[in-house]
């Protein structure tokens, strides 16, 4: 952290993510996911971990009254076919009626120019939180994922950018802090990331500041991928031990093994 007088916001991280994951475990906050397809599965059970409450459905003549029955929408793109994007329109408006936060994870936008237009309009409507990798911010910023061009990009958008990686990096373009947690075997179980993003969503429905919720489910996530892969023998039990390890956090042990400067 770097502007004056906020140092101690960055050392308290372990703190504020023990109180908002105490407040996961006792309101049970819905969380509405447009996900990607082979996420689902280990998405809602990350979310049951963590004490929310998932659905799933993209049906686009439904997805309106279940957004607005829930308390906060991810949006990924990971599957992006035709009706997860009209899903995606409507289940945005919603949220935006029922002023309900909601994360945009832009996956594999690098790959396609047709997906990176359609995120950066998605981007446009103005999410909480963007979170997303370094190549993905790239092709969303034209830039370099530099510590600069985060801020200056979270500023414009008047947004958290979450940035993940060997570092986290999240940012309002005012604040910054950066976590070091989390192992290089979480890189090989499929939908890490997918889950880490609903986990993310989950503290936006219970946290108000959106730079310290996003922080937050980050760092909860982080650590329990690190406890997680001491136990696992390999990537297939990860996958199996982070559910474990999101289940069993508490505030002793994000004490103990938060890494954030």
């Amino acid at each position: 952290m770097q502007l004056p007088g906020s140092k101690s916001l960055v050392s308290d991280l372990p703190e504020f993510a023990a109180d908002i994951l105490a407040r996961l475990r006792a309101r049970s906050p819905r969380v509405h996911c447009i996900t990607n397809a082979v996420a689902q599965n280990f998405t809602a059970n990350a979310l049951l971990a963590v004490g929310a409450v998932p659905s799933m459905t993209v049906a686009p003549d439904e997805i309106a009254e279940f957004v607005a029955r829930a308390d906060a929408l991810l949006v990924n793109l990971g599957t992006l076919d035709r009706e997860r994007r009209e899903a995606a329109e409507v289940a945005i408006e919603e949220a935006t009626d029922e002023r309900r936060p909601w994360v945009l994870d832009p996956v594999f936008v690098d790959r396609s120019q047709q997906r990176t237009a359609f995120a950066k309009a998605l981007v446009g409507k103005k999410p909480w939180a963007v979170r997303l990798n370094g190549a993905e911010f790239s092709a969303l910023a034209d830039t370099a994922p530099m510590d600069d061009a985060l801020r200056r990009y979270a500023l414009h958008q008047l947004g958290v950018l979450a940035l993940t990686g060997a570092t986290d990096v999240v940012t309002d373009g005012s604040r910054i802090v950066k976590i070091k947690n989390g192992d290089p075997l979480m890189s090989r179980v499929t939908a890490m990331g997918c889950a880490g993003a609903a986990v993310l969503a989950a503290c936006l429905a219970v946290e108000g500041d959106a730079w310290v919720a996003t922080a937050a489910g980050l760092l909860l996530f982080a650590v329990a991928g690190e406890c997680a892969a001491q136990r696992a023998r390999g990537p297939g039990s990860l996958a199996v031990e982070i559910l474990d390890a999101l289940h069993g956090l508490d505030r002793e042990i994000l004490r103990t093994r938060a890494r954030v400067d």
